[in-house]
């Protein structure tokens, strides 16, 4: 399972999803489909772009199929992807300085 997977489903403690109100990012579907594409068979069992979208009061966004894109909304910091790690530790910085 991969780490957006657990993000989807994630609760607070009052039970609300974590994601609930949230901008917040992941693997576009275009990555995904490059991705199965390049190895000859599906990777994920779903689609994580696909999946965050269904979810109502919250938004997804994805940038440009590999690119660096990162968001930060509150507490949560996501990254689109591989590339987006560096971006990503920079909104970290950012608000741990806060």
């Amino acid at each position: 399972m991969s780490f957006y997977y657990f993000i989807i489903r994630s609760k607070k403690s009052n039970g609300e999803l974590l994601v609930k109100g949230k901008t917040w990012t992941g693997f576009a579907d275009a990555e995904e489909e490059f991705a199965d594409k390049a190895v000859g068979m599906k990777i994920q069992p779903y689609r994580i772009e696909t999946e965050a979208k269904k979810i109502t009061g919250t938004t997804f966004k994805v940038s440009a199929p590999f690119s660096s894109y990162a968001i930060a909304d509150g507490n949560l910091i996501t990254g689109q992807q591989q590339n987006s790690g560096a971006a990503a530790a920079e909104l970290v910085v950012k608000a741990l300085n806060k």
